[in-house]
């Protein structure tokens, strides 16, 4: 039987169910379609649907081509019916894993999507979780409601896990060409699964268990969430010091080795690097163990817009001016840059506080043409001589290198530069305060 599926998927006749067609889900659908596989993607947005089937993305580094190609070929099918998905050999789960207010993680996407799984669950399929989540949720909750169906898994259909590793915005490393770890509730999972991924992607590294690659994922994030929150604090230390955060950063990196440069900045932003870590830190509270390391680079890196917000008014205050009443313009709202990505982007906590504070905000993102915040639709204000003008100081939160900063520079009263972006801007240099 296993022999069959994974010579099904080598020759291409293996039909692709994906559930969830976001950042992880399209890019997958569309490197699977473009290798020549039928795939067919379930969302539960019927507004996506329609985008998808009318040849559109919603995705940055997935085309309106693409799209429109694999669509008009039938290679790719979107639908919001799961019977659809009857007939499909494998089913990627890629679906949202946010946080609650309380930090704990709702799995409540995965669980609807195993709950349609069941409905067509058969012999000879393989089902895949991609979704970020922490360690166990393959084995101890996805794998008792499959099997209540009857079928064994390794023996009649294959469970794995294998972590996304999409970074928007990322040209050189996108989905085909980043390395993939799989790991499976048994050999044979890891096996098909490995199968699996190895038609679209150069490299997929097999590990001894679901619970084990579920870990790779979150260690790889929680690296990344400490270390910024390191320099974040560093950045602080620097700020009391009277020194030049950017300047130290440069200089430690030219060791060529035990250094990794990081980077400050207004907060972190994104669906992984804020959420994943907590996804670990309450799996161990559960097993009596306190993640000090999480929970303090947490900490400072959630406090960083407020800090942000603090530098704007100390610098302000130096020129005779107040927050309150102060017309503010934010460049880049988008959690990073070339990106139209909105998702917990720390632009949105600083607006909120200095709205709270009485400024009045004007906000410009090539990348975001509206936004809505305290319930209200607002519009990107077209950068223009006459809006600078106006403007008390312009604040980067978003380095986006589509700006002209010397431009930037030379129409603003002061600059507040949170990514170090105006470094290389020669005039002018007395109005900027860098982070």
């Amino acid at each position: 039987m296993i022999n069959n599926l994974i010579q099904k998927i080598k020759n291409r006749k293996a039909k692709i169910g994906i559930i969830g067609l976001g950042y992880v889900g399209l890019p997958l659908a569309v490197e699977f379609s473009e290798a020549g596989f039928t795939v067919i993607g379930h969302d539960i947005s019927i507004g996506k649907i329609k985008l998808i089937n009318s040849g559109k993305s919603d995705i940055d580094d997935v085309s309106d081509e693409a799209v429109k190609k694999l669509v008009k070929s039938g290679k790719l099918i979107a639908t919001d019916e799961f019977q659809k998905l009857k007939k499909v050999d494998t089913i990627s789960i890629c679906v949202p894993t946010p946080l609650s207010k309380t930090k704990d993680p709702d799995v409540s996407y995965i669980l609807s999507a195993v709950d349609t799984i069941t409905k067509i669950l058969h012999k000879e399929m393989l089902i895949i979780l991609e979704s970020t989540t922490y360690p166990g949720t393959t084995e101890d909750m996805i794998l008792p409601i499959l099997e209540e169906s009857g079928l064994k898994v390794g023996k009649d259909f294959y469970l794995a896990f294998s972590p996304e590793r999409v970074d928007p915005g990322n040209k050189k490393f996108m989905t085909g060409n980043t390395p993939r770890v799989v790991g499976g509730i048994t050999p044979r999972c890891t096996k098909v699964a490995k199968v699996f991924y190895e038609q679209i992607i150069n490299t997929a590294v097999p590990m001894s268990s679901t619970k084990a690659a579920e870990m790779v994922k979150l260690l790889e994030n929680t690296f990344r969430s400490v270390n910024i929150g390191l320099v974040n604090e560093v950045a602080l230390m620097c700020d009391r010091l009277g020194l030049n955060v950017w300047e130290i950063i440069d200089a430690a990196a030219t060791k060529p080795f035990g250094f990794m440069p990081f980077y400050p900045g207004p907060g972190l932003g994104g669906h992984c690097i804020p959420i994943d870590p907590h996804y670990l830190s309450w799996k161990l509270k559960s097993l009596n163990y306190y993640a000090r390391f999480i929970e303090l680079a947490g900490d400072i890196n959630s406090h960083m817009p407020e800090y942000v917000v603090e530098r704007i008014r100390k610098q302000l205050n130096q020129y005779g001016r107040s927050v309150n009443g102060a017309k503010i313009l934010i460049l880049g709202v988008a959690y990073k840059r070339d990106i139209k990505d909105m998702r917990e982007s720390p632009a949105l906590d600083v607006i909120k506080l200095l709205e709270k504070d009485g400024a009045k905000i004007y906000y410009n993102d090539p990348y975001v043409p509206q936004i809505r915040w305290n319930s209200d639709t607002h519009r990107s204000s077209k950068l223009t001589t006459a809006l600078m003008k106006k403007m008390d100081i312009s604040v980067i939160l978003t380095d986006h290198t589509d700006y002209d900063y010397q431009w930037i520079v030379d129409r603003s009263k002061l600059v507040f530069d949170s990514r170090n972006a105006t470094k290389t801007v020669k005039k002018g240099r007395d109005k900027i305060n860098t982070l």
